[in-house]
C-alpha cells in the first residue's frame, strides 16, 4: 500500500492558498495534516515543527531574526504552542498583503488556534479542517472494516494491525498533551470516564444532568469537559432542527464521535463479530454515516448544516442536511432489508421539492416522491 493516502481537501487547500495571504489547517492528532502538506507542498513550502523545542527557543531568542529566515511559504506546525508569533505573522502579512499562500499554521486544537486567530489574524485567514479519512479515501478491500474499525490514516495503511494497541496510546497521548494544554481538568481519570460514558452513548441526546450523576461532578464541569473534546476534534454535536426559533422541538444536541474506531475500542468492539452482535451496532452505524457526511462537508468546504429532529411524541429524522438552498431528510438504518416503515418519517416532515433519503446496508432501488433508497457506499462516494 502505498506511503501516502490522496486527500479529497488537497484541492480545497490549493483554493485556499490562492485566496487568503494565511490558511490554517486544523484536526485531531494523527489525522494527516503533516503529511499532506508535505506532499503536495513539498518543492513549494518550508516545514517548521513547533513540536520541536530548538525551533520554539530560536524563535523566542530572536523572533525578528527568525521571521527573517522564515518570512514567505512557510508551514508553521504546531503553531498555538508559540502563541506569540501570531502578532509576527500578522504584521508580515500587512507588510505583503498581496501576497497570498504567505503562510500555513497547523494545530490539533481548534480552541488554542483560533483564540490566538480571533486575537491576530482576523480577515486574514481562512480556515480548513483536515478529518480522519473519509470513506472514498480507504481502500475498497477496507471500507466495510472502517465502519467500526476507524480511518485515521496509520491505522488504514497498517489494515488495522495493532488496532487497540494504537488507540490506547492515541487516548493516553491525546489527554497527555491536548487536554493539559487547553484545560486544567481537575480529574484525569473522571475526565476518561466521561470519554467512554459519551462513546457507549454516540448518537443519543446528551443528558448533561445524568453524566453529571454518573461522574459525582458539577452539570458545568461536564459541559466545560464536552467542550475541551470539540475543541480537540473527539466529538462533535449535531443539534436539533427547528424552522421557528421559539420552538425547539429538543433542546438537546445528540453526540457523535469524528472516528468510529475510537467508540469501538472504549466499547470493547474488536472484530467484524462483536460489532453485529452489539447493542452498539445501530448508534455506531448512524455515528458513521453522520461522521461521514461531516467529513465531506469539511474537505470540500462547501456549506452544510447538520440537523436532526425528534418531536416529543417520537417521531424522528436521523439527520437533515441544510445546504442553504436545499435540505436533505435522512434515515439511516443499521438493516439490510427495505421496508416503507423506515421512510414514514421522512413523508411526514420533507416538503415535496426536498430529497429523502433512506441509507441502509442493502441493496440501493428506485423510489418515487423524490425519496432515494441507498446502500450507505452509493451514498457515501458523492464526494
Amino acid at each position: 500500500m502505498e506511503s501516502y493516502i490522496k486527500r479529497t481537501a488537497e484541492q480545497t487547500l490549493l483554493r485556499y492558498l490562492k485566496a487568503f495571504p494565511v490558511t490554517g489547517l486544523t484536526g485531531p492528532r494523527q489525522s494527516g495534516k503533516t503529511t499532506m502538506l508535505k506532499s503536495i507542498l513539498k518543492d513549494s513550502y518550508r516545514y517548521v515543527s513547533f513540536d520541536s523545542p530548538v525551533k520554539v527557543a530560536e524563535f523566542r531568542d530572536d523572533p525578528e531574526r527568525f521571521m527573517r529566515i522564515y518570512h514567505d511559504k512557510v508551514i508553521f506546525d504546531e503553531a498555538q504552542k508559540v502563541p506569540e508569533i501570531f502578532s509576527y505573522v500578522k504584521i508580515a502579512v500587512d507588510n505583503d498583503r498581496e501576497n497570498y499562500g504567505k503562510f500555513i499554521l497547523t494545530g490539533s486544537s481548534q480552541f488554542m488556534l483560533l483564540k490566538n486567530i480571533s486575537e491576530s489574524l482576523a480577515g486574514r485567514i481562512g480556515l480548513l479542517s483536515l478529518l480522519p479519512l473519509q470513506f472514498s479515501e480507504v481502500p475498497h478491500e477496507l471500507r466495510e472494516q472502517s465502519v467500526f474499525k476507524g480511518a485515521f490514516p496509520e491505522m488504514v495503511k497498517r489494515n488495522y494491525l495493532f488496532n487497540s494497541e494504537w488507540y490506547q496510546s492515541y487516548i493516553d497521548t491525546y489527554i497527555e498533551k491536548d487536554v493539559r494544554s487547553i484545560s486544567n481538568i481537575g480529574n484525569i481519570r473522571d475526565f476518561y470516564r466521561l470519554i467512554q460514558l459519551l462513546a457507549a452513548r454516540c448518537s443519543q441526546l446528551i443528558n448533561f444532568s445524568q453524566l453529571a450523576n454518573d461522574l459525582g461532578v458539577t452539570v458545568n464541569t461536564v459541559k466545560s469537559w464536552i467542550s475541551v473534546l470539540e475543541a480537540s476534534y473527539i466529538i462533535f454535536l449535531v443539534g436539533p432542527f427547528y424552522e421557528n426559533q421559539g420552538k425547539r422541538i429538543i433542546k438537546s444536541p445528540k453526540i457523535y464521535f469524528y472516528d468510529t474506531g475510537l467508540v469501538s475500542y472504549l466499547t470493547g468492539i474488536e472484530t467484524a463479530a462483536q460489532f453485529e452482535n452489539s447493542t452498539m451496532s445501530g448508534p455506531l452505524f448512524e455515528n458513521y454515516v453522520i461522521s461521514e457526511v461531516k467529513k465531506i462537508a469539511e474537505h470540500n468546504k462547501t456549506f452544510s448544516e447538520l440537523y436532526f429532529l425528534r418531536t416529543s411524541n417520537g417521531a424522528e429524522v436521523d439527520l437533515i442536511i441544510d445546504r442553504r438552498s436545499a435540505k436533505e431528510w435522512i434515515e439511516i438504518k443499521r438493516g439490510e432489508t427495505f421496508t416503507s416503515k423506515m421512510i414514514s418519517h421522512i413523508y411526514k416532515f420533507k416538503r415535496a421539492e426536498e430529497a429523502g433519503y433512506l441509507i441502509y446496508r442493502g441493496v440501493s432501488m428506485p423510489y418515487a416522491d423524490n425519496i432515494k433508497i441507498l446502500n450507505y457506499k452509493e451514498f457515501l462516494e458523492r464526494d
